[in-house]
């Protein structure tokens, strides 16, 4: 049987961080194809979110954060102590998505297509509007970037988001874990471009493999009804998303000074007048 770490990280979303330990354990070929043990820092929730999981799964590993590790902090440390193990595969699962039952089945087999060589991102769609792709990868073409959406076949991507990502450990140890640098986002990006350079391929999977709802509000500092003082603090913040000193870091290392520079500014210029930008 094929042994799956699962990596995940949560800060007082007991309800739903539950729910998707559910939809996870109950995966066909579980146990007989495969067996999986689930890696699960609880970065300083206040809800119970942590003892819950202990008492409703309890085979699953809590690891304790403090409140300030967020998504890809929170996700190396889990990184980190399942790499102790020897796993096959490291599967990324964020604590909103919910995993149809044939998803590991899935993305086990597109990584055996694969050779498991590459990184197998599975696709999204949103819960109240099925077929809508929510999460997933996408291409880059020139300075624009392309969703794929499944078509049934496995679609080579440049980027990809984080929500459900199973990497195989030849993968593992040519790239490494996620970089400790990055708080909130960005992390999933970097790792996928950092991949590419280490002649890695990314692959999205021809189907959905779970639902997890899209966040479309536009984060608070490009927002003009909202206050100058408050839209600087939001950009600030490791929730902002796009943080100047880390977004600088990352497009810098992948994209070069000179897009780095003009986007520091241009995010600048966005959080003082965001009234400029439809």
């Amino acid at each position: 049987m094929e042994q799956i770490a699962v990596l995940m990280t949560c800060h007082n979303r007991k309800e739903k961080t539950v729910q998707s330990l559910k939809e996870l354990f109950n995966q066909e070929g579980l146990y007989t194809d495969f067996t999986i043990k689930v890696y699960l820092v609880d970065d300083g929730s206040t809800d119970g979110t942590g003892l819950e999981v202990q008492k409703t799964f309890p085979t699953v590993n809590v690891l304790k954060g403090d409140g300030n590790l967020f998504w890809n902090r929170g996700m190396y440390t889990a990184w980190q102590s399942a790499a102790m193990g020897n796993y096959k595969f490291y599967l990324w699962l964020n604590d909103d998505t919910n995993l149809y039952r044939n998803a590991l089945t899935e993305m086990l087999g597109a990584a055996k297509a694969t050779g498991y060589k590459s990184i197998i991102c599975g696709c999204t769609e949103s819960p109240s509007n099925k077929g809508e792709l929510t999460y997933g990868g996408g291409k880059l073409e020139g300075k624009n970037y392309k969703s794929n959406y499944p078509n049934g076949n496995l679609g080579e991507c440049d980027i990809i988001n984080g929500n459900c990502v199973l990497i195989p450990q030849h993968v593992f140890k040519k790239v490494g874990n996620l970089d400790w640098q990055f708080i909130h986002a960005i992390g999933d990006n970097d790792y996928s471009l950092r991949a590419k350079k280490a002649g890695i391929s990314s692959y999205t999977t021809g189907n959905f493999v779970a639902t997890c709802e899209k966040h479309e509000t536009l984060p608070k500092w490009c927002l003009p009804k909202v206050k100058l003082r408050d839209r600087i603090n939001n950009l600030y913040s490791p929730l902002g998303y796009s943080h100047p000193y880390y977004h600088f870091i990352y497009e810098k290392k992948h994209f070069g000074i000179f897009t780095a520079l003009k986007h520091y500014f241009s995010i600048h210029l966005r959080v003082l007048i965001p009234a400029l930008w439809k």
